[in-house]
């Protein structure tokens, strides 16, 4: 099977509706398959599936777990050559599919990517171009892990990757998790999602283990992703914060006392940053 699709859902049926809808018409000529993970939905979620989309395979949690623990629960029962794990909100265009799965055939050292994301009027949504946030460089400058990523551009640019023109495809630091496309056999080396990560930081982390394996991450731009807009949480509150903050330090205490033999590792990788890309 060449692609799975895993989009975790919790009572968004009206936008699930309209994802599960584009990726029916950009599939149909391909072997693949769309897993959702419904986390306790208490709205029309898993019978508009079941009517709509008999296709479409579910797994209905009773109860909700983090978004790395049911992304987890999709790709362990994925079959796909490629795993694309997709937000409910994101509408794909008709040949997105087929696009992003010729870039990564036609570049094996490619971990992943995520694409150019566009907001419902069309207008560009910077974190499409997803690098590290201020708050993390700051933390990893004062742990000393900055010494980890010191060949690449990860320091010295913006959260939104400001470097990176939009329509230009490139090698990036992180990718974006609304919409990240990743290879499964790179995924059986360095593994899925690390559950510890509830809410934030989950991206950071995987991107960074698939750099240090070896393989590159990419922003494609030649497609685009449509994100339907959603009530964001606020900063302020105290959720948040302990989410946002909480996933540095595991991050740091997963890393921490690795930093020197991961130094020897990553260094050599990340010497020579991949920009202009024309495929």
């Amino acid at each position: 099977m060449k692609l799975s699709v895993v989009i975790v859902n919790q009572n968004l049926c009206r936008p699930l509706r309209q994802a599960l809808a584009a990726l029916k018409q950009a599939m149909q000529h391909m072997d693949s398959e769309i897993i959702v993970i419904d986390n306790a939905s208490a709205d029309l979620s898993v019978s508009m599936m079941n009517n709509e989309f008999p296709q479409v395979k579910i797994i209905a949690n009773d109860k909700t777990v983090s978004f790395t623990k049911a992304a987890n629960q999709g790709i362990k029962s994925s079959n796909g050559e490629f795993v694309l794990v997709m937000h409910p909100n994101m509408v794909t265009g008709e040949d997105t599919i087929d696009k992003i799965l010729t870039f990564m055939e036609a570049h094996p050292d490619a971990g992943g990517l995520s694409v150019r994301m566009l907001d419902a009027e069309g207008n560009f949504v910077p974190e499409s171009k997803k690098a590290m946030p201020p708050a993390w460089i700051n933390f990893f400058r004062f742990t000393g892990l900055s010494k980890l990523f010191s060949k690449s551009q990860l320091f010295s640019h913006h959260y939104e990757a400001g470097w990176i023109g939009e329509f230009e495809n490139t090698e990036t630091d992180v990718l974006n998790n609304h919409f990240m496309l990743l290879r499964k056999s790179v995924l059986s080396e360095v593994g899925s999602f690390d559950e510890r990560f509830q809410v934030y930081g989950q991206d950071i982390d995987l991107s960074y283990r698939i750099r240090l394996a070896g393989f590159k991450n990419f922003y494609f731009a030649k497609t685009f992703v449509i994100q339907q807009s959603l009530a964001q949480p606020s900063k302020a509150s105290l959720n948040y914060i302990k989410n946002f903050y909480g996933a540095m330090f595991i991050f740091g205490a997963k890393y921490l006392l690795k930093m020197p033999e991961l130094r020897l590792k990553a260094m050599p990788r990340w010497s020579s940053p991949a920009y202009g890309l024309k495929q």
